[in-house]
């Protein structure tokens, strides 16, 4: 199943899905002619967590409200950040891999300082606003559900 919604005012791109996540596809949905400086995040699957051993991951989102949230991040980097003209938020559902990419975030504008920013903003406030859970699923053979909020504020 893919979510995914497009702006009415903008050419922003907003999508949640099970399939692999494309960084291309990403970054052209946040070029722009009048970029300087297209900045991409990529979050991907680790092996490990807190030095204990990962095999994979298993995401899932309420797909309604993180896209609102998704939007609502929108808003605020334009409020934020007025130059920046397009940008572009993924993230996946299901069971991941280590090495597979969970999350992506795109900003294009023209200026690198402000596409640095806002892309950072956008990552963070997703991870503290979206309605995402992840479960990890350890070498040990167990596994646990965590906010992705809750687990990267542990983590920082």
């Amino acid at each position: 199943m893919t979510s995914s919604v497009a702006s009415t005012t903008t050419d922003d791109h907003f999508l949640i899905t099970f399939a692999p996540l494309n960084v291309e596809e990403l970054y052209h949905q946040a070029d722009h002619p009048h970029n300087g400086a297209v900045v991409v995040m990529s979050g991907t699957v680790r092996d490990q967590t807190d030095g204990k051993a990962v095999l994979s991951l298993e995401y899932q989102a309420y797909e309604p409200m993180a896209l609102k949230v998704f939007q609502g991040i929108a808003q605020d980097i334009r409020q934020r950040w007025p130059d920046v003209n397009r940008i572009a938020i993924q993230h996946r559902t299901g069971h991941l891999k280590i090495s597979e990419i969970s999350v992506l975030v795109a900003i294009g504008c023209p200026h690198r300082a402000e596409a640095f920013a806002a892309c950072q903003y956008a990552i963070d406030t997703l991870k503290h606003n979206a309605p995402i859970w992840k479960k990890e699923h350890w070498a040990d053979g167990s596994s646990s559900w965590v906010n992705i909020g809750a687990c990267e504020q542990e983590n920082a």
